[in-house]
């Protein structure tokens, strides 16, 4: 058996797929600590697996939920910009104190988030093997694939290579406080600089929570690189209550800007107002960004919580709204739920471009969200069978890939 650690952002986006991934390799017989913040002790007791606290003057109890607060009253390249300052700072934590922590836990081998930018040089400086694991959108840059954070359609044209080329270029300077800071720690103890970005993944295994047809087509992927599906077990998620009694039967919306984005308080409003007239029940989930006693009266009395027990609501779920996290997209497809996306900031631009290119759902912009768009996007999703029969395709594809297990299985076979 062996001692696996885990290194991810103190985030539910990641820390949700990386402790379900953790409990499963527990379930197998593994040992397995979460080495992050203190904010991530909750989720991490809660699937049952070691915590080893690291950032504890950096990062005390409740910087997450500050930073998270700020952040999520952010969109676009203001929310990126503070977002890679945000990573360069725990980047910074990570490789001063992860290294440390790795050897006083004893951990034998580690799974690095592909967002936890220093991961692998933490990895590479104690000598121990590593697997990249992808919670968010894929970072994996391909000269033919739009960068994570645009929304831009994928083409096989010459302009398309031309205009991907700029954008990682723009991503290069606005993401440089982060490679400055990963690129001196690994001058300063010896280790090889990286000459492409992609060269920080692992190459024993990269494992990807997409499945394999919610991603563009990919020439340049390693053979090593695996599309398992989604992580999800309700077993190692935290309780969350819910008034199931107050479901009326009629068709479910369930709308869901995550635990990030979620302090744009007008957009549940729009949400709710574009909802009113339809034969339909609509529930809200604040994500923590406020209490249902703290909003306004909402148009048509939407049911409304701070939390909500996501995996079991969405199977009864018509339809979700959502700002395009990759947890709520997947597990909306892995019950055959069409979407409507209202993408905020970071990745979620990407991954609404491949719920539109999937045909699973529609797109609406922030920048362009008025109530009548809204609704009339909901009503053809709502109403047009195309978009439910490719989500039920989604979810078909899910289901072969395997999901948790098969990551598990993955990792037992080059890493265990």
């Amino acid at each position: 058996m062996t001692h696996f650690g885990l290194l991810c952002p103190t985030a539910s986006g990641h820390l949700n797929p990386m402790t379900t991934l953790g409990y499963e390799l527990k379930q197998r017989g593994h040992q397995v600590t979460l080495i992050g913040t203190l904010d991530a002790q909750p989720k991490v007791l809660a699937a049952g697996l070691g915590f080893y606290p690291i950032g504890e003057t950096d990062f005390p109890a409740g910087s997450s939920q500050q930073a998270l607060a700020q952040l999520g009253q952010l969109s676009g390249l203001a929310a990126l910009r503070y977002t890679i300052d945000l990573f360069s700072k725990t980047t910074s934590t990570l490789l001063h104190e992860a290294p440390a922590a790795c050897r006083r836990a004893g951990v034998e081998a580690l799974l690095v988030d592909q967002t936890s930018f220093g991961g692998s040089t933490v990895a590479e400086s104690l000598d121990l093997p590593f697997i990249s694991i992808c919670c968010a959108l894929m970072i994996n840059r391909d000269p033919q694939v739009p960068p994570f954070n645009t929304s831009w359609s994928y083409h096989q044209t010459w302009w398309a290579g031309w205009r991907n080329q700029l954008g990682y270029k723009l991503i290069d300077r606005l993401g440089k406080p982060i490679t400055e800071v990963v690129t001196d720690y690994r001058r300063r103890h010896g280790l090889p600089q990286f000459s492409h970005p992609n060269d920080a993944y692992s190459q024993l295994a990269q494992i990807c929570q997409q499945p394999a047809a919610f991603e563009y087509p990919r020439s340049s992927l390693p053979a090593c690189f695996h599309f398992t599906g989604p992580f999800s077990n309700t077993a190692s998620r935290e309780p969350t209550f819910f008034p199931f009694d107050k479901l009326t039967g009629q068709p479910l919306i369930y709308a869901s800007l995550g635990t990030i984005q979620n302090r744009l308080l007008g957009t549940f409003a729009t949400i709710a107002a574009a909802c009113q007239d339809l034969d339909a029940q609509l529930v809200i989930a604040l994500g923590g960004g406020s209490s249902p006693d703290a909003l306004p009266a909402l148009p048509g009395s939407p049911l409304v919580v701070e939390f909500a027990p996501q995996l079991e609501l969405l199977q009864r779920t018509s339809l979700t709204v959502t700002h395009a996290g990759m947890n709520t997209t997947l597990e909306s497809l892995s019950n055959g739920v069409p979407m409507v996306a209202i993408p905020i900031a970071n990745d979620q631009p990407g991954v609404a471009a491949r719920i539109a290119w999937t045909g699973t759902g529609e797109v609406v912009p922030l920048k362009g969200l008025r109530v009548a768009r809204l609704r009339s996007a909901i009503q053809r999703v709502l109403t047009e069978d195309r978009y439910k029969k490719n989500a039920v395709n989604l979810q078909k594809a899910i289901q072969h890939s395997g999901g948790v297990k098969a990551a598990a299985d993955i990792i037992e076979q080059v890493g265990g």
